[in-house]
């Protein structure tokens, strides 16, 4: 005798009722619950030190109680510039960027050398990279651009009132930067179009279009 063959009602799919009360459907979870995702550090070994960057293959402890390899990049951060003219302009900046093998449209950047808080390292590098300085300073936002293997932060800062020429530049050795000046307008249908890649350059347009569209 075969079995029947349940009725499509009584069968559990993607129509299925869902009698949790809408409370509980519509709660939002605690990001800052962290206990059931934590990964505890068993081991720590820097694998290689270079001059600014060093690599770390750490075993790290899952909350089941598995050992896992953790390789990751130690970076000491870094501060990104959005520098606007009287006009509203966007101080850019082109330069190569060795390891993706290509010239990269971005704003001014650097990473924060020892002792320097970030705002310190945001108008060291204004100065060294463009030649200007700004009279009014804002934290933007803060990003981390490399969560899977990087513990890189970034800290995003408004200069406006700025003065000073490109002339007055101090590049480091080895680094070759052009500025240039440009609308929002223009930069904002490049991100668009894909062509301005730099995830630091496109999350501050962002925001600046943001703040524009507000009038702020």
């Amino acid at each position: 005798m075969e079995a029947p063959v349940p009725d499509a009602m009584d069968a559990p799919g993607p129509h299925a009722m869902d009698h949790r009360g809408s409370d509980e459907r519509n709660a939002v979870p605690d990001l800052n619950d962290a206990h059931d995702l934590r990964e505890q550090t068993v081991s720590s070994d820097t694998v290689y030190q270079g001059v600014f960057l060093k690599i770390r293959k750490d075993q790290a402890r899952l909350p089941d109680g598995s050992v896992h390899v953790r390789e990751w990049v130690v970076h000491p951060g870094a501060s990104a510039i959005l520098a606007l003219s009287e006009t509203g302009e966007v101080l850019m900046e082109r330069q190569w960027r060795y390891p993706m093998g290509r010239e990269y449209l971005e704003i001014p950047a650097g990473k924060i050398d020892a002792g320097e808080t970030p705002l310190q390292t945001a108008q060291r590098e204004l100065l060294e990279e463009t030649g200007m300085r700004a009279a009014h300073w804002e934290p933007l936002t803060v990003i981390h651009p490399a969560i899977g293997f990087s513990n890189e932060v970034i800290h995003i800062f408004i200069a406006r009132g700025l003065s000073g020429s490109p002339e007055q530049a101090a590049l480091d050795h080895g680094e070759r930067i052009q500025t240039l000046w440009m609308s929002l307008t223009d930069l904002m249908d490049r991100v668009r179009k894909g062509q301005l890649p730099d995830v630091k350059t496109q999350i501050a347009l962002w925001h600046l279009q943001e703040r524009t569209l507000r009038g702020d």
